[in-house]
């Protein structure tokens, strides 16, 4: 029989060993959160996997950069803060690079170009729908700038669709990036239209890694590779139609 000593000496190395392995295991896998609800960007397909433009580019520039990896869904409100607590590595989830997030995180380069923000109204309803009831999503760029202008708004649940928002008339207006709202009116042509200004707020949607992070390096060459080679503006084009913005 093994003294108390010796089978204490190795519970402990049976402990460390299996601390090790999981600690290389949370370290060799990147794991990559995107939300369920923001069509053709991100959402949940009817096989309840993950599905969009950002899933087939977060595949693309793992196996590019030879990554381990795996999705993970996550609120949009609690990105930034769940990123930062190391729950996950990389957000990837129609994220607009901004100042004032960029004082919290890194950003790569954009997968999306910066494009102006647009308005949806219900087709015929042209710029005078914006003067009634302004719906967006609380906590996103659209937010922020309406409440810098001063402008009041109906903020939307983030899992329900700014355009189903707008044709049911439970707002007379939403305002979108334009990725979103040129698929949207392809979706529903001839339901829905543009209407007023259009807006920059920021500088193109970007994945989000921690500061510091050498994820940022790898994912940025990845990119500049997709660009060079035409598969980003392929996924564009495959999701958005040939209204998206697309890379020179």
């Amino acid at each position: 029989m093994k003294s108390w000593f010796t089978r204490a000496v190795g519970g402990l190395l049976l402990a460390a060993m299996v601390l090790l392995l999981a600690g290389c295991g949370a370290t060799d896998t990147v794991m990559i959160a995107t939300g369920r609800d923001y069509h053709p960007f991100n959402f949940v397909n009817d096989q309840g996997e993950i599905d969009g433009l950002e899933r087939a580019l977060g595949d693309d520039l793992c196996r590019r950069a030879g990554l381990k990896y795996r999705w993970v869904l996550n609120d949009w409100e609690t990105m930034i803060p769940h990123l930062l607590d190391e729950e996950f590595d990389v957000i990837l989830a129609g994220m607009s690079i901004t100042d004032q997030r960029e004082r919290l995180i890194d950003f790569t380069q954009a997968y999306y170009p910066p494009t102006p923000s647009v308005y949806l109204v219900r087709a015929g309803e042209g710029d005078a729908a914006l003067q009634g009831r302004i719906g967006v999503s609380a906590h996103t760029i659209f937010s922020d700038y309406l409440s810098e202008q001063g402008i009041p708004f109906v903020p939307l649940d983030h899992e329900l669709d700014a355009a189903d928002a707008a044709l049911s008339g439970e707002v007379d207006a939403v305002m979108v990036d334009h990725g979103y709202g040129v698929q949207k009116l392809a979706q529903h042509a001839g339901l829905l239209e543009m209407a007023g200004p259009r807006v920059l707020l920021d500088r193109g949607l970007g994945m989000g890694v921690r500061p510091g992070s050498e994820l940022k390096a790898k994912l940025n060459a990845g990119l500049a590779e997709m660009k060079a080679d035409g598969t980003l503006n392929a996924l564009i084009f495959k999701w958005l139609g040939e209204d998206g913005s697309t890379f020179e």
